[in-house]
């Protein structure tokens, strides 16, 4: 008979009376990787939150047994003293707080009132080897990468005794070796007894590590699959309700000749002015294609990008941008759009969107231009052209006046998109225009990539994902250091020659 540390049964969650899990069940056994997979907005999320008490008692229905007990949660704090705790996709640290402060923030060290810092920096050294991060516990962490990060917030679960780890998207915002670093670290804690329930969207991963998977599909269980019955076919089918046949449309690319290039651009890093980002990049993209930049994090692909985007990143920029053979201004962002350039942020919450606006006031606020008379904004104008653009990306909503900050990862991004696309420009940038979305999700988004390019546009995806640059790139350059180390097309390239060419010193051709 199965040991259950976990039972979550007939959930119910409502949001202003649309039903957001509906009769939910889960069940998790003691010791075990157990993965929630299904499409942006199936629920998953939400279903965590209700366990750790971020959704209170009393705003649910349902019960939630765990280690025999039920349970009625008032907060986070009630559920992590039973040793529950939840590590969200956005990292909750402080970036001006050392390594210790935030593993011990809110959790402080003190006697009668006073931090004991030796102890702290004890306890700190002592969880960084348990998770296998090697800095200093007084490390600012604005100076350690994302996957370092990352394992911090897992250090700083341990500090709470977790006996139930919850990692939603742990590894969105890693690269391939540090992503398959906390996927063993996370098999390490099964072999310690500790339970974890990962979310995620890659598909691979979840192959790689879960012991049994639960499917959401629209807010409700479709099923659990046993280890030996998991494979990436039988768990789209579950997320989506059909074979997914193909992850990527068609592609019949109508390449016009060179219309956007840039020449031996230089990039500095904003605060280091003798730090070089971007060392004499050159740069060119047809009308019609689709152009990938693939590199390792770090590489400086979104530091070129944005950079390219009115200087919107680094100092003592040089070099020159040219479109149609005429060289141009990207002097800053304004200029920028004026003269046909658009850029989608890696992150999206951060720089894409306003979460504080609704989706109408997201999509016009980059083109208020173009739905303003003498200065004054034509709403009913501003509704229409929201509207339309709702109806073109296919976005999941109830109303253009939902707050983007309540849409699923995939409809957020879809918004992004129809704000640059108002601008209408000739040349986007999508830095990462997939992270943290579902395949679903995915095809959606890829389908629109697919038209822009189709209309004319030129496009140039940015992605840590070399399944997705080799499945919509017409051509492919690679970079490391800051430089181009390779340009390849498609049908000469495999994940294997872009590897090599992305962790190589010199420029090279294949």
């Amino acid at each position: 008979m199965a040991d259950y540390i976990l039972e979550m049964r007939n959930i119910v969650k409502e949001f202003s009376g649309i039903r957001a899990l509906s009769d939910v069940n889960l069940k998790i056994e003691r010791g075990e990787i157990h993965a929630l997979c299904g499409e942006n907005g199936a629920g998953k999320s939400t279903l965590m939150n209700v366990l750790s008490g971020l959704y209170p008692y009393g705003s649910y229905e349902g019960d939630i047994i765990y280690n025999g007990e039920t349970c009625k949660f008032k907060d986070l704090k009630d559920s992590e003293n039973k040793g529950i705790v939840i590590i969200h996709q956005e990292l909750a640290l402080s970036p001006y707080l050392s390594v210790s402060e935030n593993i011990f923030l809110g959790n402080e060290q003190a006697k009668r009132g006073i931090i004991d810092w030796d102890l702290t920096e004890k306890k700190t050294t002592n969880l960084l080897k348990t998770v296998g991060l090697k800095v200093n516990p007084n490390t600012l962490v604005s100076q350690i990468g994302v996957g370092q990060q990352q394992l911090v917030e897992i250090a700083k679960a341990f500090s709470k005794s977790v006996r139930l780890l919850i990692l939603d998207e742990p590894t969105a915002a890693l690269n391939e070796e540090e992503s398959a670093n906390l996927l063993e670290l996370i098999k390490e804690f099964r072999r310690q007894g500790i339970t974890s329930i990962i979310i995620s969207h890659k598909l691979n991963e979840i192959v790689n590590v879960a012991d049994r998977i639960t499917i959401l599909r629209d807010g409700k269980t479709i099923e659990t699959l046993e280890k030996e019955a998991i494979n990436e076919e039988r768990i789209i089918r579950g997320m989506v309700g059909r074979d997914l046949t193909n992850r990527y449309p068609e592609r019949h690319p109508n390449l016009g000749d060179v219309y956007f290039e840039v020449k031996d651009w230089t990039v500095h890093h904003p605060v280091d002015a003798h730090r070089i980002m971007n060392d004499k990049i050159n740069f060119n993209i047809r009308k019609g294609e689709i152009v990938g930049i693939a590199g390792l994090m770090g590489a400086g692909r979104t530091e070129f990008a944005m950079s390219v985007f009115g200087h919107s990143y680094g100092s003592n920029i040089s070099g020159k941008v040219f479109k149609e053979g005429q060289e141009i201004s990207v002097k800053d962002v304004p200029v920028a759009i004026e003269n046909g350039l658009a850029y989608v942020s890696e992150d999206r919450k951060a720089l894409g969107l306003n979460l504080l606006m609704d989706i109408r006031e997201n999509t016009t606020i980059a083109s208020l231009g173009k739905i303003s008379k003498q200065g004054v904004l034509d709403k009913e104008k501003e509704v229409q052209i929201a509207e339309e653009y709702r109806k073109k990306m296919r976005t999941k909503t109830n109303s253009i006046y939902q707050k983007v900050s309540s849409l699923s990862g995939g409809n957020q991004q879809k918004v992004v998109l129809a704000k640059w696309l108002m601008t209408e420009p000739d040349v986007l940038f999508l830095d990462e225009p997939t992270r943290g979305i579902d395949v679903g999700a995915k095809y959606e988004i890829y389908t629109i990539i697919e038209e822009m390019a189709a209309a004319g546009k030129c496009v140039c995806i940015i992605s840590s994902e070399l399944p997705e640059i080799l499945g919509m790139c017409d051509r492919i350059y690679t970079m490391n250091d800051g430089k181009f180390t390779g340009e390849v097309l498609r049908k000469d390239a495999n994940q294997e020659s872009l590897m090599n060419l992305m962790t190589r010193e010199e420029e090279g051709v294949l």
